[in-house]
């Protein structure tokens, strides 16, 4: 099992920039792109249209700061806490906790935000590079009898 701890920064690398990647590619048309259609879709479902702007921020430099690692807790909270607001809004999850296949993806993205907001970006990344993140704190030893 060793070897697996040893491949915790790659894992970590992976999931900041498989999830930040989904974001961008979720943020992107609503800052730049399908603006006036996403705006249409939220009045759809009784939300303000100024969410969209607040929900392109947030996905598109959410994750690029995930796919580079910085801010990596900042951006996972702030990614876990729209996607919470999304399951219980959007996707109804509250009323119909059985329709898994509705909100798959949105859980899968809040819970893996979360964890890197509580984890951090592990230690290829630039907030390791910058802070310090996630260092592993050294162990220190028992005074031998």
């Amino acid at each position: 099992m060793q070897i697996l701890e040893r491949l915790k920064p790659l894992g970590l690398l992976l999931l900041r920039v498989a999830v930040g990647i989904i974001f961008i590619y979720h943020g992107y048309p609503k800052l730049f792109g399908h603006t006036r259609e996403t705006i249409q879709v939220f009045a759809h479902m009784g939300l303000p249209s100024y969410l969209v702007y607040i929900a392109g921020v947030i996905e598109f430099f959410g994750g690029c700061m995930l796919v580079v690692g910085l801010f990596t807790r900042v951006a996972g909270l702030l990614l876990a806490i729209e996607m919470a607001f999304g399951l219980w809004r959007v996707h109804n999850i509250i009323s119909n906790p059985m329709a898994v296949g509705n909100y798959e993806l949105p859980l899968v993205l809040a819970v893996s935000t979360f964890t890197l907001a509580t984890v951090g970006a592990g230690l290829i990344s630039f907030d390791q590079a910058l802070f310090h993140e996630s260092r592993p704190s050294p162990r220190k030893s028992r005074p031998k009898d």
